[in-house]
């Protein structure tokens, strides 16, 4: 009879502190740029998450840059969160990241990374994992099938058009590209292999879910993304067991660079994986699309791009690839691609800002 008395004081305490820890940090910074915490929990996250144009700022940053300036406090991911959307401040940031500032993502989508993600960890450990990354990149551009390997998997995602009768959703087939490229370069697995489409069916999960909100209920995106996420390590491991029983050591892709360190942990690496898919898959895709999309709109500058690219395939046998020295010669195609950057970094710097959890450590 007691505890049935005692429920309803110990709803109405909990009620209260998790308003009381929602607000508090409105009280008690009073120096904090304006802005709206929205509901308790929830804050403004659902709000945030509202899809939009990819051309636009989108009615949530609109709506709050007007009301509060173009910097403003919210409340997004279950964490008090700094928003800007300013050019000159995002600069600044970026410049005096690790002495002034210090960038994460907000903790839930800790729990979707992981605690090893290169996107988590601070310090000396984010500075040996990056430096990992770079010798990726060097590694790979070094290796004489590097190009090769691009434009086959670029001929067979082409090829797989025929018979679709010209409906095809370009966007998509840019992501297959983008994790087709990766996923060979990092774990030597063609488009054609089925643990490929395992581990994209899980890695397209895992993005639906990474910005989502935040409630690890069954049945929700971010529920699913962490299944997806250790669905994908438990795949990924299982590739390194093969490789050492195997004794594979001289497979040309970079999973042989990380199964040669003994620096990181045998979950470290599974992270460096998923983070190479994660920091490619998006923004190479995006590029690509924005390209052809501003290709669309212009038809003098397509007619010249495909000239360029005729005019460098005339001097090539019919199954020759190109060469490093053949993309140099691409200098229109350059021009296209700088542009097409400048452009999609109006909208993507602000995406990126917005999103990330900002800390003023001084």
């Amino acid at each position: 009879g007691d505890l049935v008395l005692a429920a309803p004081a110990i709803l109405l305490a909990l009620l209260l502190t998790l308003v009381l820890s929602h607000f508090l940090p409105l009280l008690l910074n009073p120096k904090a740029p304006r802005g709206s915490f929205g509901w308790p929990l929830v804050g403004e996250t659902l709000r945030f998450l509202t899809p939009h144009a990819s051309n636009t700022l989108g009615s949530f940053l609109e709506d709050h840059c007007s009301r509060y300036g173009r910097v403003f406090k919210s409340h997004l991911f279950c964490t008090p969160t700094v928003v800007s959307c300013d050019q000159e401040l995002n600069h600044f940031i970026l410049q005096n990241e690790e002495r002034l500032f210090q960038c994460s993502y907000p903790r839930p989508i800790h729990g979707i990374l992981g605690k090893s993600s290169m996107l988590v960890v601070l310090g000396e450990d984010h500075k040996r994992l990056r430096n990992l990354a770079l010798a990726l990149v060097t590694s790979t551009k070094l290796k004489p099938s590097y190009l090769g390997d691009i434009e086959r998997i670029a001929l067979h995602i082409v090829g797989s058009w025929h018979g679709k009768g010209g409906n095809i959703t370009f966007c998509e087939e840019a992501r297959k590209f983008a994790f087709s490229v990766i996923v060979k370069q990092v774990l030597g697995l063609s488009p054609e292999e089925p643990v490929t489409a395992m581990i994209l069916e899980d890695f397209l999960t895992f993005m639906k879910g990474l910005i989502s909100f935040p409630l690890r209920i069954p049945g929700t995106p971010y529920a699913k993304a962490v299944q997806a996420r250790e669905r994908i390590s438990s795949t990924v491991k299982g590739i390194i067991e093969e490789r050492r029983k195997a004794d594979c050591c001289k497979r040309d892709d970079f999973l042989n660079v990380l199964l040669s360190t003994d620096e990181l942990s045998d979950e470290e690496k599974v992270s460096f994986v998923l983070d190479s898919l994660l920091g490619g898959y998006e923004t190479t895709s995006l590029m690509i699309s924005m390209v052809v999309y501003f290709l669309g709109q212009s038809a003098q500058d397509l007619d010249l791009v495909k000239r360029e690219h005729q005019g460098i395939r005339s001097t090539k046998a019919k199954e020759e690839c190109l060469s490093s020295e053949d993309y140099k010669k691409m200098e229109y195609t350059q021009h296209v691609i700088n542009e097409a950057l400048r452009c999609g970094n109006i909208v993507k710097f602000v995406h990126r800002k917005a999103l990330k959890d900002v800390r003023y450590k001084g």
